[in-house]
């Protein structure tokens, strides 16, 4: 989310943000979700995943191979000793896994899909979009 909704909505207690993985670009899509997942374990999820998605260079061309998923670690400050086995462990596949099957069963057919209240928003929406949407769920919900 931008800053500036992050500030007026998610801070002020009136939205909360919860991100799912939803694997559909390939083997290094989930390497780089349990990469993610390693990296909220040392609180660093919304950097590594910042620059996850500033490093694709298309569907399983490489940009998340086992030696770039630890680069990018390095770059984000992480421990990447304990980075390389949280992710050697494997622990975070079934989530992941579980979050796409969640996204599939509920018809979802890209990234990003935007949940706000019942409206589902997909692609990328502006944020006087996002505003508007937010906005009409919290009138409907009286806050």
């Amino acid at each position: 989310m931008e800053p500036e909704l992050d500030s007026e909505y998610i801070a002020a207690g009136l939205v909360r943000f919860v991100y799912k993985h939803y694997i559909i670009l390939g083997p290094e899509s989930q390497w780089a979700a349990e990469a993610s997942e390693c990296a909220a374990e040392q609180d660093g999820f919304w950097f590594y995943k910042d620059k996850l998605f500033a490093n694709l260079a298309g569907e399983n061309r490489g940009s998340f191979t086992r030696p770039k998923l630890e680069a990018l670690a390095r770059e984000s400050g992480l421990d990447v000793p304990a980075f390389k086995k949280c992710l050697d462990s494997g622990k975070y596949a079934a989530k992941v896994e579980a979050d796409s099957q969640e996204a599939r069963a509920a018809g979802y057919r890209g990234t990003p899909t935007l949940v706000i209240g019942d409206q589902v928003v997909q692609g990328l929406p502006s944020v006087t979009q996002l505003r508007q949407a937010i906005g009409a769920q919290l009138q409907k919900s009286g806050k």
